[in-house]
């Protein structure tokens, strides 16, 4: 995928004020920290269109980036941050459900999940709800050049092995690195034949 333009679209927690269903879209979402701008900012060859930050949980909006005037990239908040308030945690998970359920152009949902950390229940009771509710979705590990090949291939083997006990069929899954630029290839390859299906 070549990239012309990628540009911010705009932020909100109203899904009636979200940009026309008319583009295949995206979204990604994980825990706060994870390292979703980065990922965006990487995959899109920017270094600022999604803004980084070392504070947890400063993803608070829905944020809709146009990707080439062809595609979406929403840019969910993170959840699981303990220092942001419970009621702000019920408002962020409650318009974030209501979109992932009823955004009718959302093509697939990228749940990011740090490969140097063992299986969080939070994560995990995510993805469930994921499957629970059919909406489609593939996991991302990010971070995978902060360790070494044999640590990484322990990581992964344990979670999808803590993912069996709950799925018949694991979901499928891409390995990245931000610094790297590691997984781009094969994520866009996913976009592009996943963006076949939208009509």
């Amino acid at each position: 995928m070549v990239i012309h333009s990628a540009e911010f679209l705009i932020s909100n927690t109203d899904i009636a004020k979200c940009p026309a269903p008319d583009k295949p879209e995206y979204a990604f979402i994980g825990r706060s920290n994870v390292g979703k701008s980065s990922l965006i900012n990487m995959v899109c060859e920017r270094t600022k269109l999604a803004k980084t930050s070392q504070t947890p949980g400063k993803t608070q909006l829905i944020n809709h980036f146009a990707i080439n005037d062809d595609i979406y990239f929403v840019d969910l908040p993170g959840f699981g941050f303990a220092k942001s308030s419970k009621q702000s945690r019920n408002v962020w998970s409650k318009f974030t459900h209501q979109f992932l359920k009823t955004r009718e152009n959302l093509l697939c949902t990228f749940v990011l999940i740090d490969s140097r950390l063992k299986p969080q229940k939070i994560d995990m009771e995510f993805m469930e709800w994921m499957g629970l509710n059919q909406l489609p979705f593939i996991i991302i590990f990010t971070k995978i050049d902060k360790l070494s090949s044999s640590v990484l291939n322990k990581n992964i083997t344990h979670y999808k092995k803590e993912l069996l006990k709950k799925w018949e069929e694991l979901p499928p899954s891409i390995l990245t690195s931000s610094t790297t630029k590691f997984g781009k290839d094969e994520f866009w390859k996913f976009v592009e034949e996943t963006n076949k299906s939208f009509v």
